[in-house]
């Protein structure tokens, strides 16, 4: 594994880092200059441009819980796969998450399996996200994670 794999990898896990401990301005701002592409269940797409909207989006969807101020959850990435494009300022990855969430009256279980399809760019020696196309393969139970 050369260092850009390693940085790439990094930018991964830290996004899901920041979802799990409810920061989601942190989990935004690795999108200042990349969307999210959300995979609908129409075979559709909805594209997310930026750090406001990725931010504006994730708040009104993620539930945080007042304890802690997190929602909760641990996601699980694996299956981490990167391909640096020749050049080495571009790259894409794909990756498997499962989302588990537990509360005091809601045992431990996974909630969501995903796929994600990554594109990044490296800009000032720094691995930043380009896109990441979000597909759900696995739904549990949603009801205490999102908003609505």
């Amino acid at each position: 594994m050369n260092c850009d794999s390693c940085g790439i990898k990094a930018l991964i896990y830290r996004y899901a880092q920041h979802i799990d401990n409810g920061d989601l301005e942190s989990a935004a701002a690795l999108f200042a200059n990349g969307k999210l592409v959300v995979a609908d269940a129409d075979g559709g797409a909805v594209e997310i441009v930026g750090a406001a909207a990725v931010r504006a989006l994730y708040q009104s969807y993620t539930r945080l819980y007042e304890d802690d101020g997190t929602p909760h959850t641990l996601h699980m990435t694996t299956n981490v796969v990167v391909s640096v494009a020749e050049g080495g300022t571009s790259a894409s990855a794909s990756s498997y998450a499962v989302v588990f969430q537990a509360l005091q009256d809601f045992p431990l279980q996974p909630i969501i399996g995903v796929r994600y399809y990554d594109q990044f760019i490296k800009l000032s020696s720094e691995w930043q996200f380009a896109e990441r196309r979000i597909e759900t393969y696995l739904h549990g139970d949603l009801s205490r994670h999102l908003l609505r």
